[in-house]
């Protein structure tokens, strides 16, 4: 247990930090004791709404993480932190207020910090790009994880199978989520489609030159990728990764708060969270004990996907999202233990997967 502590050290910190700041504001923008506390308590609910929406990024960072050069493990480690909490968390819903009210980023501070409810308007407004952006992306990084041939393991055995079956058919990722985005946009008002499909495809060809770029840094035959292998290209993966997972985080704390600032300490809080995970499974190699957690992030990536899709459809609570992605991981990892129990007890694999596979 206190070897697992010594990961959250600097998260601690960061709290105790955060919420005082919280404290803080709420003591300055109410001037009484009930409003510092409101503003503490919401703060504190904040980091583990983003904690609990946010653990399967934890471990997909992880997995790709093991594959990176340890220079460039703690360049994201270190930049890509300060890029999600003060990029993701402050500099983007400003970023979409500037597009939106078509005002200087100076401006977009001030009418935060005057205007909140005018503010949070601004932001609810683009929900539609936001979700079909994220819900692209998203669902992309799920089907390029299940439709590998390389894949030799399966948690949910008769699905996933499946997926691996009709891997080799060119281009069946793009097609599936072509195929939800055009699905979707059916049932959206005629303002709203055009919107939708700009942005989804967007999601989607981000993630494509995303992939473009990685492969073409890590070509054994480029001079340019030996500088760059396993570095610059899993990291701008990651960072449009975290991205992704960001936004209903972002959305759904305005849900809570309409103050900025807040909403920046509370999200940031529990982005120093999900660093010290990953931090934890990468160097516990959580990923190699656990045989099923890794399926079980990424079966909870393609739920997420379909969630930010069908949000631009309906309002689904932020509560749900988190507890379907924690009980997949629950799932799998309580599949995991039983493997391993199964296995120290039967040497036989097979007897200890067929066991174990949902």
């Amino acid at each position: 247990m206190q070897g697992s502590l010594q990961y959250f050290r600097w998260s601690f910190i960061v709290t105790g930090l955060g919420l005082v700041l919280a404290a803080w504001l709420g003591w300055y923008f109410t001037g009484t004791l009930a409003g510092l506390l409101s503003y503490f308590l919401v703060a504190l609910v904040l980091a583990v709404l983003e904690i609990s929406l946010s653990f399967d990024n934890a471990i997909v960072n992880a997995n790709k993480l093991r594959d990176m050069r340890p220079e460039w493990q703690r360049r994201f480690l270190t930049w890509g932190i300060l890029i999600a909490v003060f990029g993701m968390r402050i500099v983007f819903p400003l970023l979409i207020v500037v597009i939106a009210a078509k005002i200087g980023p100076w401006e977009a501070v001030v009418l935060a910090a005057s205007q909140p409810d005018e503010y949070a308007r601004y932001i609810e407004e683009a929900h539609v790009s936001i979700s079909a952006f994220g819900g692209a992306f998203l669902m992309m990084v799920g089907l390029n994880y299940f439709m590998d041939e390389a894949k030799d393991v399966d948690w949910i055995r008769a699905i996933e199978k499946a997926l691996r079956s009709v891997s080799s058919i060119r281009g069946i990722q793009v097609g599936i989520v072509l195929a939800v985005i055009l699905s979707i946009v059916q049932f959206l008002p005629a303002e709203d489609a055009s919107v939708f499909l700009y942005a989804a495809c967007l999601g989607l060809m981000t993630f494509l030159g995303v992939e473009v770029l990685s492969h073409f840094l890590d070509r054994a035959d480029s001079v340019a990728s030996l500088a760059a292998k396993g570095g610059l290209g899993a990291f701008l993966y990651l960072e449009v990764l975290d991205a992704s997972f960001s936004f209903d985080g972002v959305i759904g704390a305005f849900a809570l708060t309409k103050n900025l600032f807040l909403i920046a300490i509370g999200l940031g809080i529990g982005a120093m969270y999900v660093r010290s995970m990953t931090i934890m499974v990468v160097e516990r190699k959580t990923l190699s004990e656990f045989r099923y957690l890794e399926h079980g992030a990424f079966w909870s990536i393609l739920v997420l996907s379909v969630i930010m899709f069908a949000q631009s459809l309906w309002h689904i609570h932020e509560a749900i999202t988190g507890l379907l992605g924690a009980a997949l991981i629950g799932a799998s990892f309580l599949s995991s233990v039983i493997y391993r129990r199964k296995s120290a007890e039967d040497p036989s694999p097979e007897k200890a997967t067929a066991q174990a596979e949902a």
